[in-house]
């Protein structure tokens, strides 16, 4: 009799969890859980979510009664947005050690998830949109200080450019700048799925397969892939590519994706040698390894602490700047790691390694492979010789809509304009040969305002010290009959006036 009433219990409580919507924004405060569940990962994703919740349920409080908030709450804001991000991706953790508790114990977890879940999605809400309203009112106190003549010649803040900033500032930390001239680039594009890619060589296996309409090169464990460079590698250059990997608690803690920069472009013992090892392990933090050899001697081999099993199940973009002996990267807009004597003279080639993965059950996949010679000094550039290219500001497919990742690029522009302050320039868009000229032409005009737009209200530069042209696809550099051709000619170029 006990247990057929624990097992209705069970079964309404699991009701509960099926018909609830979540709601965005609630007049009365959610009641954080009074008892633990005694399931580790669920009490920790309630505690975490709840924690973030009270943070932002305040601030929207001060919004609520016109409180001005300061610049250090809009930065808590912008940390609280990733946070709740990072915290949900979680969940999937917590659901699944649910399912092996009793009965009862399963119904209170279920209750308390669906309470957390709906306290990240406000916060996550709730906190863009004090961002979006206090960036509005910051535009509006600018124009108020515009002369009467100025300000009705601005043109104002829109609901698209006010998301757009909103997306900026999450990467507001971000200062990785990509190489100006692309070395090689490679999307999978012009391969076939099942096949292995045609720019790459390796000692071992893989094949591009697709996931949610994109190509993804799905790598073989103890394989070293190495992409078809047109020359060695220059002393200054940048890498970037987009990971996904799939994982769980039983991967081994040994599991990596290495990053090998070698003084050979085959599949021997480099000499000379810097490699960085991505952690793929869940159920440990294991932060990431930094090695190098010299002369067939170790110097370096070191462990660097940065936890990143919250974001490994999802799909992210790893960034890497080389600058002589220094190595840094990014993952997402985070930095992870920065070492200034890390690399040796005499490298020529970019490799990749999986290692210590459960071939049939961890998976890793990579796309978007950019390799782009680096370390031309944009404010040199401007001032010396009176313009600058870069292809590092990049754009929706057929869209002006900037992505976040130009943060770098965008803070480099702005901060030479800060500092020169009798610098004007003509902001110029560049398109590829595909497709329609006219369209052509007007994204190109589009995606130079949108440059402007992102200049004037991220980085508060006097409009009218900006100029905007589009010139389509009339201006190549490059042929467009390769991916780096066309990728070298889609660029956004500033012109000193």
């Amino acid at each position: 009799m006990l247990h057929s009433i624990k097992l209705k219990i069970a079964v309404i409580l699991f009701g509960v969890l099926l018909i609830t919507q979540f709601s965005f924004a609630q007049e009365k405060r959610l009641k954080r859980p009074s008892g633990r569940v005694g399931i580790p990962n669920v009490d920790s994703f309630v505690n975490e979510s709840f924690d973030l919740y009270d943070k932002v349920y305040a601030y929207d409080n001060y919004a609520q009664e016109d409180q001005p908030l300061d610049e250090d709450d809009y930065e808590v804001l912008i940390d609280t947005v990733e946070d709740s991000e990072n915290v949900l991706t979680t969940a999937p953790d917590a659901i699944s050690d649910i399912k092996g508790a009793n009965i009862l114990k399963q119904g209170k977890a279920t209750l308390q998830m669906n309470r957390a879940k709906k306290a990240l999605k406000y916060s996550v809400k709730t906190a863009k949109k004090i961002l979006s309203e206090k960036k509005k009112n910051d535009k509006e106190t600018t124009e108020n200080e515009i002369s009467h003549n100025d300000r009705n010649a601005q043109k104002p803040i829109s609901d698209k450019e006010v998301s757009a900033i909103t997306e900026l500032e999450i990467y507001s930390k971000y200062d990785f700048v990509p190489g100006n001239k692309l070395l090689i680039t490679d999307d999978f594009s012009l391969d076939h799925l099942g096949d292995f890619p045609s720019k790459w060589n390796t000692n071992g296996t893989g094949e591009l397969t697709m996931i949610n309409d994109t190509k993804w090169f799905k790598l073989a464990g103890k394989s070293v892939y190495i992409p078809d460079l047109p020359s060695n590698l220059p002393e200054e250059y940048t890498v970037e590519f987009d990971m996904l990997t799939v994982v769980d608690k039983k991967t081994s803690s040994q599991a990596k994706l290495e990053i090998w920069l070698e003084d050979n472009n085959m599949f021997n013992k480099a000499n000379n040698m810097a490699k960085v090892e991505i952690p793929l392990c869940m159920f440990i933090d294991i932060g990431f390894i930094i090695e190098n050899r010299i002369e067939g001697e170790r110097v370096i081999r070191n462990e660097v602490e940065k936890d990143i099993r919250n974001i490994l199940s999802q799909e992210n973009h790893v960034a890497i700047a080389v600058n002589g002996k220094r190595f840094r990267m990014w993952i997402n807009e985070n930095k992870v790691v920065d070492v200034p004597r890390l690399v040796p003279e005499n490298i020529v080639s970019f490799k990749i390694h999986p290692r210590d993965i459960r071939d049939g059950t961890d998976e890793i996949y990579i796309t978007n492979l950019k390799i782009a010679e680096g370390g031309i000094d944009l404010r040199n550039q401007l001032l010396e010789h009176g313009k600058f290219s870069t292809t590092g500001i990049l754009f929706n497919s057929g869209s002006d809509k900037i992505k976040p990742e130009s943060y770098g690029v965008l803070k480099e522009i702005a901060n030479t304009l800060q500092q020169e302050t009798n610098l004007n320039l003509k902001i110029i868009g560049h398109t590829d040969a595909d497709g329609d000229d006219a369209l052509n032409l007007t994204l190109s005009k589009n995606r130079a305002s949108s440059v402007k737009e992102a200049l004037i209200n991220q980085f508060n530069i006097d409009n009218k010290r900006l100029f905007t042209e589009g010139k389509g696809e009339t201006e190549p550099i490059d042929n467009n009959n390769t991916m780096e051709g066309k990728t070298n000619n889609r660029r956004v170029e500033f012109i000193k006036v």
